[in-house]
């Protein structure tokens, strides 16, 4: 408000943003978040009073909940992808849990229905990720139903080309939509290597990928150092047992080594017909997700700075306390 009442007092005066950012002794993050850097301690000083709480043993006892989550992550996605497979992440995520050797698409959708279930695929840059929550009872059935639909699809001619068309329109969407494209464009400037493929289908690809070069992928990619399979409201032994004789007969090969990626950094600017600007800036995090510590420091930033789940009601900026949002989104 007070940036506000300034500015009109100067009347009909306009002012490039760095021209505001001078008026703000705190700079330009200090005018985001709402005040001078001295109101307030810096986001490297612990706060006084405050007592960290101690880890999470390693054991925790299951959710007393009659649900069950299973899922199966594997370690590939866009960054192990070559030209000649680019966009294999992107179409494997859209044909999961379609027809394998043992069950139609058809069949695979009825008997998820038929108790109650939810299945999902996600694919990102490092991993695979593949889950089905339905009731505890149904774990076995789960399991065999997700492990099936991950080792065994079929990849039919037909629903592999069903799929390539509604990627075409998944990616018309995305010309309509700047925001959506942040995220690709931001890891297209910050890197070299396997970290700046493209997450979403190139254009280009989506006219060579076919099932044969999605075997190939999975054949090369889906092997058992690189697999997770993971449940929640399911006792460990139980998981074992019925998991086992599915997965067993897993070929061990040697893990592959990670694909090079060198963080850069960059600018990315596209010009779109839209109303609206959409900006994004980032930083790289040394060791990203390996370095647990450094992991947890970056989610709680992200959640001071109004990030993750938030909610909005009654209004915009409605329910959002972080400074940020409010001096921004309000």
């Amino acid at each position: 408000g007070s940036h506000l009442r300034a500015l009109k007092q100067h009347g009909s005066s306009r002012f490039a943003s760095t021209s505001v950012v001078k008026q703000s002794s705190g700079g330009l993050f200090g005018w985001l978040l709402g005040g001078k850097p001295t109101q307030f301690p810096t986001l490297d000083v612990p706060l006084p009073g405050i007592t960290i709480p101690p880890p999470l043993p390693d054991f925790v006892e299951p959710a007393k909940s009659p649900a069950a989550t299973v899922g199966l992550y594997i370690d590939c996605g866009s960054m192990y992808e070559t030209p000649g497979s680019s966009g294999a992440s992107h179409l494997l995520e859209r044909m999961s849990f379609k027809s394998t050797t043992n069950r139609s698409h058809l069949r695979l959708v009825r008997e998820v229905e038929s108790i109650g279930g939810n299945v999902s695929a996600i694919a990102t840059r490092e991993q695979m990720c593949y889950t089905y929550d339905a009731f505890r009872a149904y774990v076995p059935d789960m399991v065999e139903v997700l492990i099936d639909s991950v080792r065994n699809p079929t990849f039919l001619d037909w629903e592999v080309k069903e799929q390539l068309e509604e990627i075409k329109a998944e990616i018309a969407e995305f010309s309509a939509n700047p925001q959506g494209l942040l995220l690709e464009a931001l890891h297209s400037a910050g890197y070299t290597g396997a970290l700046a493929n493209p997450l979403i289908a190139p254009e280009p690809a989506i006219h060579k990928l076919d099932s044969s070069i999605l075997k190939e992928f999975i054949a090369e990619n889906y092997t058992a150092p690189r697999m997770v399979l993971a449940a929640s409201g399911v006792e460990h032994d139980v998981l074992v047992s019925i998991a086992e004789p599915l997965l067993s007969d897993l070929p061990a090969v040697k893990r592959p080594e990670e694909p090079k990626s060198v963080y850069v950094g960059g600018d990315y600017r596209c010009q779109a017909d839209c109303q609206n600007t959409h900006v994004a800036l980032a930083f790289e995090v040394p060791g990203g997700w390996y370095e647990e510590k450094t992991a947890i420091t970056v989610t709680v930033l992200q959640k001071l700075m109004g990030g993750g789940d938030w909610f909005c009601t009654g209004g915009v900026g409605k329910g959002l306390y972080s400074r940020l949002s409010l001096r921004i989104l309000s």
